[in-house]
């Protein structure tokens, strides 16, 4: 016999209600891209139980793959409600750097020939 945890109880609410029937965000975020709440603009706002659940786990930095894990809501539903968080200023979400500020070929072709030496 196992002693793992049982599952937890099925949601009553399905993941379309929690986004009103929208099934994509304004914008999508990397999985690993980094959610953080800010504090300040976390008062005043009328969220929903799912979405003070995000405001709260991100008062330490997150990813996203993380929030939707730890709220066991599916990524897409997550996606959508980070989203709804960023434009009401609620949370912040860092991704990495742009693609400007990326190496550029000529740097990654020394670099695959200094690995090519060892």
């Amino acid at each position: 016999m196992s002693t793992a945890e049982p599952p937890p109880p099925p949601t009553l609410v399905r993941p379309y209600a929690l986004t009103r029937g929208r099934t994509a965000p304004s914008r999508v975020y990397p999985l690993e891209a980094l959610v953080h709440t800010d504090l300040r603009a976390l008062e005043g706002h009328g969220l929903s139980p799912e979405e003070r659940s995000i405001a709260e786990l991100c008062r330490e930095s997150r990813s996203v793959a993380e929030v939707a894990a730890l709220v066991r809501i599916p990524i897409g539903v997550t996606r959508v409600l980070i989203g709804d968080l960023v434009e009401r200023g609620v949370v912040r979400v860092h991704t990495q750097a742009e693609p400007e500020s990326a190496p550029g070929a000529a740097l990654l072709e020394r670099v695959l020939s200094g690995l090519r030496k060892l």
